[in-house]
């Protein structure tokens, strides 16, 4: 039993699905994160689809860790400016366990992304464009996103 969290970053929406088939999850046993993956391991409505590995969150909570080549956990010394670590004072280092980044049965969650979107619409996933809830707030990304020279005020 795992679920997957998969999200399109072109509509904005994002999708929880809970798989039990083990045949669907083994395909993704021993695929690291950022591996492409076919869509049609997941099922019927995800033919065509590409999905990208993420990351994931082992049955503990433990999430994975990007450039950490195991499929167990380790216990790594993290500063600030690394992921999974928020440090409280200046130069504070810490010893956290993280998961490695290569997907195995121990796992809870897998996070996946859309990269080429198959035949059929999904629904809550493809089928409605969600609009940015924030917009940019330096001059020249205003100015990129609606195509401003820059002469023009973006006040």
């Amino acid at each position: 039993k795992m679920k997957f969290n998969i999200s399109n970053s072109a509509t904005g929406q994002q999708k929880l699905i809970e798989v039990d088939d083990e045949k669907k999850i083994r395909a993704f046993y021993g695929r690291r994160m950022g591996e492409v993956v076919e869509g049609h391991h997941l099922g019927e409505e995800y033919k065509g689809y590409t999905f990208k590995i993420t990351g994931g969150n082992d049955k503990q909570g433990f999430t994975m860790k990007h450039g950490v080549f195991t499929q167990g956990r380790v216990r790594l010394l993290l500063r600030e400016g690394y992921s999974c670590y928020r440090p409280r004072r200046d130069g504070e280092k810490k010893r956290k366990s993280v998961r490695g980044c290569i997907c195995g049965p121990d796992l809870s969650v897998i996070a996946l992304t859309i990269i080429d979107k198959g035949e059929k619409d999904v629904p809550g996933l493809t089928d409605d464009e969600r609009p940015r809830r924030l917009g940019p707030k330096r001059a020249n990304a205003v100015r990129k996103m609606f195509g401003l020279d820059k002469e023009d005020d973006v006040r």
